[in-house]
Parts: C-alpha cells; sequence; structure tokens
C-alpha cells in the first residue's frame, strides 16, 4: 500500500469496480482519502489493471471496512462530477449477465457508448536518467530518440509511421534495455463537447441600441467593417448570437475586420457550447382522430394496465412468466402485465402508439419505443416528430460516439421519448413509464454477435418490470411464443382485425413455378412481369421481396462439381456483380471470379441461384426504362442511404423497390400496388424448427405493404412446393390456423413455448481440439438431460472465420429455478473443460433462448 494513503486503524473505504472487460465480476480498489467525498455510485474512476494498463471502470458498490489490505490497488483519479448510471441500469446488467450467462463486464460494454469506455494509451517517452544521446545509436533508434527530442511523447502509431513499419516493439524494447526511454500509460477522455465560436454584441450595445448610432460612427470609414455590423443585426434578428464563420461568409469580409470590431469594443466572439443531438423545427401537428377500432382497442389496453387489486396479484403474475427471470428484490412500483396488440397490417397501430406515448409524456414519464433495425426509424420519426417535436430522441448505430455521449446524457436527465434499435434498452432511463417493442416478432431483436446474446423484446418485458413500467408489444404476425403467452393469460391479448378506413387486405396468389418453362427472365414468371407492367402502366408501384443478397449465391463446375469457397469459412462464396467479384458473407472475404476449375481445368463455370442483385440486373433487361432500386445491406451501408431510398420511393422516384427482409417491417406507403415474393421456397426450406413460422411472417409481413390506403393491391407468391400448408395459412390471412398447426407440432418435439432452449456452440482453431472438448461436454450432458441433448453436431456452416465449430442444444422443462440451475453448472462444466489440457484457447458460446 502506498505511504499515507490510509491513516493505521481508521475507517477505509474501498470501491468494487466493474471494468468493461469479459471478466467474471467486480474488482475491489481502495479510495484515498483525497478520493473519498468524490468517489460515489456510478460515476467512473481511473484504476490501474494488469501490469501497466488505466480503465475508466463504474462505481457499483462501496463499503467501509476496520483493516485495510496492503495488496489493492488505489483508485487513481475520479472521472466524473456525477454518475453516469442510475441503479436500476446496474441491476439490469446484473441480470442480463445472470440470464444470457456472460459476465457485467460484456454487458457493460455493450452498454456504454465508446467515449464513456476509457482505456489507457501506451506512449514512448525518454528515460528520466538520459541526458545525453549516446553515439551508437542504430539509425531506427536515432529516428526515434530525434523525434522524442522534438515531442515529449510518441504513441505506437506514431512509431510505427516513424520507421514505416508495423513491427515495432522488439525495438523499443531494446531501446528500454538500453536506458533510453520507457513506456507509460495515459488515460485520455475521448469526449468532447461541440463548441461554436459565436457573435454578440458589447455594452453598452447589447443593452441599448440607441447606442449602436454610435457604433456605425465608429466605422464609418470601413465599408467592410460596416457591412460585418449590419450583417450582424440582419442575422441575430433570425437567431440570437449566430456564428463567427456564418457572420463572415454573410458579410463577405475578411477575419481582420472582426478583430477590428472586438478592439472597439463594438463585437465579442466567444465560445458556446452546443448540443450534437438533432431538434425537430417543424410545425408540430394533431394526430389523425381515433377510429372506433382503434378507441375499442386503446380502451382494452388501459384497462389491462390497471393497477392490479394487489401487488401480491402483481407479484403472482410476474413469476407465472411476465418476465423471463425476477431481478432480485422488488421493481420500484407494482408492474402491470404486459399487453400484446395483435393488429392485422394497415389496422392503425402506430396510432395507438401515439396515444399511450401522449399519455405517458403528459404524466412526466419516459418513454422507450423500440423498432428491430433502424430502416424502420425514418417513417416513425417523422410521425413521431410532427407530433412531439424535440421530445423525440433517436438512438442506433449510426450516430456518431459523441452523439451517443449527448443522448446518453438527455435520457439520464429524464428527457422525453427515446426511439430505437435492441441497444436503446441500455440507456440510463430515471422515469420510464412506458416501453413500446414494435414488429415484437422480428429476429432482428436477437444479438448475436459479441456478448451479451439476448433477445431484446425478452429484456425489455424485463426492464419494464424493474422500473414499474408499463410495456406493450405489437405485431401483426406475434411470435408464436408472445401470442402463446397472451392465450394462456401471462399477457393481456388486444387484437385488431380490420384495416384502417376503407382499406381492404390485398389479393393473394401462389404462382407455381415447377417444371415451367419462362419465355422472359428465369426468375421471374410470365404472370409476374404482366403484372408488373399493368402495375406501372396504373401508375402505381411494385416491391419484389427476395431473401438473399448478391447477383447469385454459388460458382459452380459443370464437368466435376467444384464450388469457389471460402478460404476461412465452409460457404460457397456470393458473386457480386457491381463489384465483380466473389464475397463471403460471413467474414467479408473476397476475391475475383474464378475462371477456371482449379480442380480439373474446365471453364465450364456457371451461376447457381440468384439473389437481389439479380433480379434487379433481369428488371432492367425487361423494362429497360423501369427506374428500379434495390434495398439490401449492399445499398444501405452509407450514412443516410435508408432514408435516401425510402424518401424516393415515397415521391416516386422509384417505380420498384427490390430487396431483402428491411421491404417487409412496417413501412407504409400509399401507391403500392403489387408486392412480389420471388422464391418461397427459400424461406421454408431452411433448416431450423422455426423455419415455417419465419416464412409465415415474412410473407404476411410484406404483403401487407401492398394496397394500404383505397385501392386494393395484389401479391404473387412465386413457389415451387405448392402444397405447402403455411402457402395457404398466407393465401387466407389465417394467423389462427397458422398458430394451431404450428403450436401441436412444436408440442409434439417439445419445442419452444413447450420448453426453453440453451444452445452451446463450441469453436477452436484445430478440428481435434474442438471435437475432444465435444467429447467431453456430452460425457457429462447425456447422464442429465437425456433424449433432450441434440447433438453434439456440426452446425450447417461447419467453420466460420477459420474457427471450426461443434454445437449442442438442450432442452429443458420451463422451470426458471431449475434452469438458473443448470446454467450456473454448465458454467463451471465450461470452466472445467477449458483447464483441459490443449483445450485453454477454446471458445465455449451459450445461447439462451437461441431464435
Amino acid at each position: 500500500m502506498r505511504e499515507g494513503l490510509h491513516p493505521e486503524g481508521g475507517e477505509l473505504l474501498y470501491a468494487e469496480v466493474l471494468l468493461p472487460l469479459p471478466l467474471p465480476g467486480t474488482y475491489t480498489y481502495a479510495v484515498p482519502p483525497n478520493l473519498a467525498s468524490e468517489v460515489s455510485f456510478g460515476k467512473r474512476v481511473e484504476v490501474p489493471f494488469g501490469k501497466r494498463k488505466l480503465y475508466a471502470g463504474l462505481v457499483v458498490a462501496l463499503s467501509h471496512q476496520r483493516s485495510g489490505d496492503s495488496r489493492l490497488k488505489p483508485v487513481l483519479s475520479v472521472i466524473d462530477e456525477r454518475p453516469v448510471i442510475h441503479p436500476v441500469q446496474w441491476r439490469f446488467w446484473q441480470w442480463m449477465a445472470d440470464y444470457y450467462m456472460c459476465t457485467p463486464g460484456e454487458v457493460m460494454n455493450a452498454a456504454l457508448p465508446a467515449h464513456l469506455k476509457l482505456s489507457s494509451e501506451t506512449r514512448v517517452v525518454l528515460s528520466d536518467a538520459l541526458t545525453d544521446l549516446p553515439d551508437a545509436l542504430t539509425e531506427k533508434e536515432y529516428l526515434i530518440a530525434e523525434a522524442l527530442s522534438i515531442q515529449s511523447a510518441l504513441r505506437i502509431q506514431d512509431v510505427k509511421g516513424i520507421l514505416q513499419q508495423q513491427t515495432v516493439y522488439p525495438l523499443i524494447h531494446r531501446m528500454m534495455q538500453k536506458g533510453l526511454v520507457r513506456l507509460e500509460e495515459e488515460l485520455k477522455e475521448s469526449y468532447k463537447p461541440r463548441q461554436l465560436s459565436c457573435v454578440r454584441l458589447c455594452e453598452p450595445y447589447a443593452s441599448n441600441r440607441d447606442a449602436l448610432t454610435e457604433a456605425f460612427n465608429l466605422v464609418a470609414r470601413s465599408e467592410h467593417q460596416t457591412n460585418l455590423l449590419l450583417a450582424f443585426l440582419d442575422l441575430e434578428r433570425k437567431r440570437p448570437e449566430p456564428r463567427q464563420s456564418e457572420l463572415l461568409k454573410r458579410a463577405g469580409a475578411p477575419h481582420s475586420s472582426l478583430k477590428a470590431l472586438q478592439k472597439k469594443g463594438i463585437l465579442e466572439v466567444y465560445t458556446r457550447t452546443v448540443s450534437r443531438i438533432e431538434d425537430y423545427e417543424g410545425m408540430l401537428e394533431t394526430a389523425s382522430p381515433l377510429s372506433a377500432q382503434q378507441k375499442e382497442a386503446l380502451r382494452a389496453i388501459e384497462e389491462a394496465y390497471a393497477p392490479p387489486a394487489s401487488a401480491g396479484g402483481a407479484a403472482e403474475s410476474a413469476e407465472k412468466g411476465t418476465a423471463p427471470h425476477l431481478p432480485k428484490g422488488k421493481p420500484k412500483k407494482v408492474s402491470s402485465k404486459p399487453v400484446l396488440l395483435h393488429g392485422i397490417t394497415g389496422s392503425g397501430k402506430t396510432r395507438i402508439y401515439i396515444e399511450l406515448i401522449k399519455r405517458a409524456v403528459e404524466a412526466g414519464q419516459q418513454v422507450l419505443y423500440l423498432l428491430p433495425e433502424i430502416a424502420l426509424t425514418t417513417q416513425i420519426v417523422q410521425r413521431l416528430q410532427k407530433v412531439f417535436g424535440r421530445q423525440v430522441l433517436v438512438y442506433h448505430s449510426r450516430l456518431n460516439n459523441n452523439q451517443r455521449v449527448e443522448l446518453w446524457q438527455a435520457v439520464y436527465e429524464g428527457r422525453g421519448i427515446v426511439l430505437g434499435a435492441r441497444s436503446a434498452l441500455f440507456l440510463p432511463f430515471c422515469k420510464l413509464g412506458l416501453v413500446i417493442v414494435d414488429e415484437e416478432h422480428e429476429t432482428s431483436y436477437r444479438q448475436q454477435d459479441p456478448a451479451p446474446r439476448y433477445q431484446g423484446r425478452d429484456s425489455a418485458v424485463f426492464l419494464a418490470h424493474l422500473q414499474g413500467a408499463r410495456i406493450l408489444l405489437g405485431s401483426a404476425t406475434p411470435a408464436l411464443e408472445s401470442y402463446y403467452n397472451a392465450r394462456k393469460g401471462k399477457y393481456a391479448l388486444v387484437e385488431m382485425k380490420e384495416r384502417y378506413g376503407e382499406s381492404q387486405l390485398p389479393e393473394v396468389r401462389v404462382i407455381p413455378m415447377r417444371g415451367r418453362q419462362n419465355k422472359g427472365p428465369a426468375h421471374l414468371s410470365k404472370e409476374l412481369i404482366e403484372a408488373i407492367q399493368a402495375t406501372i402502366e396504373a401508375g402505381d408501384q411494385v416491391i419484389l421481396f427476395q431473401n438473399r443478397r448478391g447477383y447469385a449465391p454459388a460458382l459452380r463446375c459443370e464437368t466435376c462439381g467444384w464450388t469457389q469457397s471460402c478460404v476461412q469459412c465452409d460457404v460457397s462464396l456470393t458473386y457480386h456483380k457491381y463489384r465483380q467479384e466473389m464475397q463471403c458473407h460471413y467474414c467479408g472475404y473476397h476475391t475475383k471470379l474464378a475462371k477456371t476449375c482449379p480442380d480439373c481445368g474446365s471453364t465450364d463455370l456457371f451461376l447457381q441461384g440468384f439473389g437481389t442483385e439479380k433480379i434487379e440486373d433481369e428488371l432492367k433487361i425487361y423494362f429497360p426504362e423501369l427506374r428500379v432500386q434495390r434495398m439490401d445491406y449492399d445499398t444501405v451501408r452509407g450514412k443516410g442511404s435508408y432514408a435516401r431510398i425510402l424518401e424516393e420511393f415515397d415521391e416516386g422516384q422509384i417505380e420498384v423497390l427490390v430487396g431483402t427482409q428491411m421491404v417487409t417491417k412496417g413501412l407504409d406507403f400509399e401507391h403500392v400496388g403489387l408486392v412480389g415474393i420471388v422464391s418461397a421456397d427459400q424461406l421454408l426450406s431452411f433448416p431450423d424448427f422455426r423455419a415455417a413460422e419465419r416464412a409465415f411472417q415474412l410473407m404476411v409481413q410484406v404483403a401487407g405493404r401492398a394496397g394500404r390506403k383505397e385501392k386494393r393491391g395484389k401479391v404473387l407468391i412465386q413457389a415451387a412446393n405448392t402444397a405447402h400448408p403455411v402457402l395457404q395459412e398466407v393465401l387466407e390471412h389465417n394467423f389462427e390456423g397458422f398458430y394451431k398447426r404450428e403450436l401441436a407440432e412444436r408440442r409434439d418435439f417439445f419445442y419452444p413455448p413447450f420448453s426453453r432452449l440453451l444452445r452451446i456452440t463450441l469453436r477452436h482453431r484445430k478440428a481435434q481440439r474442438v471435437n475432444e472438448a465435444a467429447r467431453i461436454f456430452e460425457a457429462r450432458l447425456r447422464p442429465v438431460f437425456g433424449q433432450h441433448l441434440a447433438g453434439p453436431a456440426v452446425p450447417h456452416i461447419g467453420r466460420v472465420r477459420g474457427q471450426y465449430l461443434i454445437q449442442m442444444l438442450i432442452k429443458m422443462e420451463p422451470r426458471p429455478a431449475e434452469i438458473a440451475n443448470y446454467k450456473r453448472w454448465l458454467r463451471k462444466l465450461g470452466d472445467f473443460v477449458r483447464k483441459q489440457p490443449g483445450l485453454s484457447g477454446l471458445q465455449i458460446i451459450y445461447e439462451v433462448d437461441p431464435s
């Protein structure tokens, strides 16, 4: 312990600090007396970790003890003046780490904006004992020493730049051995407030405008100064204290003229801190009147939210399954039962959301509105901003790091309505009153990699319970588990079975594709081509859905069957025509299109299958004048790409929109007359027990984009297997029939909602090691789970990014206490397996409730 850190035998203060690292728990640090009054829960503190590294950790607990521990490291400094999280966030993080089998540090890493997670940067500095540079220096050592004589320290990246090489640590190590340099760690705050140079009048002109006559007399001899003063007065009428750059541009005057006005005491240039969060500047509007159906749905929702007869009743309801797992202790107020709003496409669910948001805001509460992808935020944000204005905050992955910090701070302070993707769950709400999960069935709510691998919808249910907030799950095609919970009474069920206004459900037809010879493009039937032409001639728009991006998913050899594959993954490369290359959609590896087969030397190679890019290409061949746009991962990577494509489609600049799942999710357009599902078979034949459910949801959702106003739309589904029961249920808009048939199959094979799933994935760079680990796991799991253990087995794609994979799936009875015990045991089993010879590099991934 550092001398003088704590008085002998005095009251010692200790801080439990959480670090943004995949570590099993928190670490205890001693708090120096001079920092004791500053350290408190939720603040970031600078702490040493390991040999040299410094981190910004979060204080999550404080305690006093009577005797010190000399091995404890001290807190070095307190970074924040106020906490960055509330206690309820820490409880939420603890639950997520426990339920989804990860570490609290991994949750913290996912939750905090990057600029609030600080780790030290290694810098090279000259040794304190060094007075003169020795003569016997190599050329590279001399370059580094000379650079350090000019500036006090160099980052490792700076050293690499000076030497024009990537490997520099051996050289730095030799210089350290010679006593030339030493290494130090520095923790730097990454977030910087946005500051602008602005201009305002000095006294007495600011308070006495009559005195401006005297100011104009002072500048009368200078045209530039006069123009500057006139431009300032003109700008000030529109916006107080305008920006310096704006003023100089308006006046067309040099910076020296502004300096002259400063010296004369007329204008003052100062720095003002401004927010990066965009404010809505448009006129507010009143939401449209509620229809009779919407009024009835709203009444039913409010009735479900009514406080139960007793707090015990609410706790009992929660115990029965309103949340996946209950927190320790009690929520801050009695939670209401979750409500599932099952409304067909076009029934007006968003209008219900707006009314509930309005009531929450009037009660002084915060609102969290979750959407599965940022593709949906453009339209919804516009609708909400017209009603709520600047109260609406948007949080998603396209924000830069500084914007994330400012939005985090705004939510911490209690600002209004947050609309975002699943990561918005982690924001520091302090008075959350309403949570809305729109399109609650969407698989995009599932976080896959990295940890925490959580389900956003289920986590939202728990967060609402923890905060005592109301929660509403909305969908036209609810997840089977959600609908089951509603039918069993765990959730309240509210249904809207009619479209808003005069709009009708679209006409749906299936086009058989087996054995037909098309005269037109290979993947578009004659019926679909004719329907596209008729729709465009009628002045309407078309959406074509194909759930695969790229031009073709495989390049094969006609002679021997060779396939051009990824060098790191066991998957064929997809051809992207606009890039003229083959690309892996798992690791990003790309290479040129092969011209000859490496196995047999044949040049008879052909592209197999088709994706959105090929559909777009074929449309342009068949309809050369058609305005076609693709909407998939390749076309929306740039900032603002989503919004631009949707805006152009909404304005009629795009006649045909070809896309993947992005075009199915809750978008609302007035003039879509036709929706074409190019290949239903790809959806129905996926090897997963949820394949039928996802296919039904996708087809119903994309069909719902057609005919959403006065006209009745048309939906054409191309399929080879026309006898599949899901197609018949889509044709009849028969969700209830789909639910009953699918539920019976789930019951027969013991799948959710009748069981709970836990998937274990083993990864290692050597196939032998991953097989060995799988044998150890099976030997211990089989006696416990018996027939409810599936695997070990190599998944559909057995190698990804150079790592070999083996998976096991465990089915468990839905008993929370029993499942919690299994999780603890599995973690210990994983630790045991990793300690076996040769298995220290094994990665074990636990996925709870995998989708």
